[in-house]
């Protein structure tokens, strides 16, 4: 019944994973105002450590990258002591977790920063019709943010690899770099949101300069075997799009990040949620180059993904929503189980409803 390829364990850096189903990060917006991790966010995360890997919920680095409301943070010792409980919820279970670190860059808006903060990105363009909710005042729309300085960006680099270091005390196994999705690190990458002259924008080795330095620092400060990064090739999201030299592009990331010794890419194709497919071609010419263990993720179900497997086109895969919708997934893919339908309406809701109270195997009726 559960004969696959999926399930079987697979070597990570110096971890062992109990599967290659790897839980996806997926914004819930449960922490509070302050963007501190809450008790439900172990319950939650707990529930779902079958995942032979959980990546977390994107998490601030900073003050200035916490751009929506109730994302956690890692910035400060009250979200270090918060976040404690969840690595043990998880631990416990004999589950493995990384921290996503995403600053949002210029997807952001004031209302939703702590006092003191500014929105900051490489250059002062703001996505194109795209509004932003904000607890205070409803939707937003979001402002032109402040062009970094190269003083900016050094302190931006140091924030990274100082949340890579609280993320490891409060007992993460690793940190992934968000370097897709249109937050702000792939706003250096991509020439529609980096406009820059100096030597952080105009040719390739430009507009990777900052992900590379961020890499990098972080590496020195954590170790290479604890530190992966998410890219989203082709990515449509917050207004960015692909663009001429994308292929040399990705594939210069990828022989940089081979040299760091990045412990895996995970590789996102959202293409199943309409937006353009990354062509096949430019996935195998990355996982080529790069050499690592690849995460694939994007609209798979338990078929599709160990086809894929299977193929050879990753090592891992990545499951969102199925995840978010049913904390025994892996129990329900063994099976051949029906799975729960996700609530859109509590994606993003603070509260249990929608976010800890999906049904287990053992409670639902509807076994396939």
């Amino acid at each position: 019944m559960s004969n696959s390829i999926l399930f079987e364990t697979n070597q990570l850096g110096g971890l062992t994973l109990k599967n290659k189903a790897v839980m996806a990060p997926m914004t819930r917006s449960r922490a509070d105002k302050n963007h501190v991790p809450t008790a439900i966010m172990a319950t939650y995360y707990g529930q779902r450590a079958g995942a032979g890997l959980i990546i977390t919920e994107g998490t601030a680095p900073s003050p200035n990258g916490a751009g929506y409301p109730r994302i956690p943070g890692i910035y400060n010792q009250e979200q270090i002591e918060a976040w404690k409980p969840i690595t043990k919820a998880v631990h416990d279970k004999g589950g493995k977790i990384f921290m996503q670190l995403m600053h949002t860059g210029r997807i952001s808006h004031p209302l939703n920063l702590p006092e003191g903060a500014e929105v900051i990105a490489p250059s002062p363009i703001a996505p194109a019709n795209t509004e932003m909710y904000t607890d205070q005042e409803g939707i937003q729309k979001i402002p032109v943010a402040k062009e970094m300085t190269k003083e900016d960006i050094e302190e931006v680099i140091e924030e990274h690899v100082q949340a890579a270091k609280n993320a490891i005390s409060a007992g993460f196994d690793g940190v992934e770099l968000h370097g897709a999705n249109g937050y702000l690190i792939e706003q250096f990458i991509n020439p529609g949101s980096n406009r820059r002259t100096d030597e952080y924008g105009g040719a390739v080795e430009g507009r990777s300069k900052f992900v590379l330095e961020v890499a990098s620092k972080t590496v020195d400060a954590i170790g290479a075997d604890k530190v992966g990064i998410r890219l989203s090739p082709g990515g449509a999201f917050n207004d960015l799009n692909p663009f001429d030299g994308q292929e040399e592009t990705y594939f210069y990331l990828a022989e940089k990040l081979k040299k760091l010794g990045l412990v895996y890419i995970h590789l996102v194709d959202h293409s199943s949620m309409g937006t353009p497919e990354v062509p096949k071609s430019l996935k195998e010419g990355i996982r080529n180059r790069f050499g690592g263990t690849i995460i694939i993720s994007g609209g798979y179900d338990r078929s599709a993904a160990e086809k894929d497997l299977e193929d050879g086109l990753g090592h891992l895969v990545a499951f969102g929503r199925p995840f978010l919708a049913n904390p025994d997934l892996i129990e329900r893919m063994k099976q051949h189980a029906d799975l729960n339908e996700p609530d859109f309406d509590t994606f993003y809701t603070p509260g249990e409803k929608g976010y800890t109270d999906y049904p287990e195997l053992e409670m639902s009726s509807s076994v396939g």
